[in-house]
């Protein structure tokens, strides 16, 4: 389960080689986004392709790799190199469900006369 409350979540720009698993993530964290990867917070990576995401959590206890595939479309992802952009929890459930999470549109429908 990703934590959603009192968690800051960023975005690790550009793209990211998929093949990394948990140590080598944390490394990127603390190298090139100057962060710490186990201060509670949640770092989200994609692929080159852009339909592939990976997210890293510490929780106090242990280290959390959440992986996630898109079978259709590709996850919306800042266009800057080399940084982190910080989003929302909210945002985050947007971008994991295939959403552009910048922009979300709140839909209409007519109500059902009759």
């Amino acid at each position: 389960m990703i934590p959603t409350e009192g968690v800051r979540v960023w975005l690790a720009t550009g793209y990211t080689d998929m093949r990394c698993g948990f140590p080598s993530l944390a490394l990127r964290v603390q190298e090139v986004l100057k962060h710490n990867p186990l201060s509670g917070n949640l770092f989200c990576f994609r692929g080159k392709s852009g339909n592939l995401l990976k997210c890293i959590w510490h929780d106090g206890q242990g280290a959390c790799l959440y992986t996630k595939r898109l079978e259709r479309g590709r996850f919306i992802w800042p266009a800057v190199e080399g940084g982190a952009v910080t989003i929302s929890p909210a945002q985050l459930s947007y971008l994991l469900s295939g959403i552009d999470w910048r922009n979300p549109q709140e839909t209409w429908r007519p109500a059902r006369v009759g």
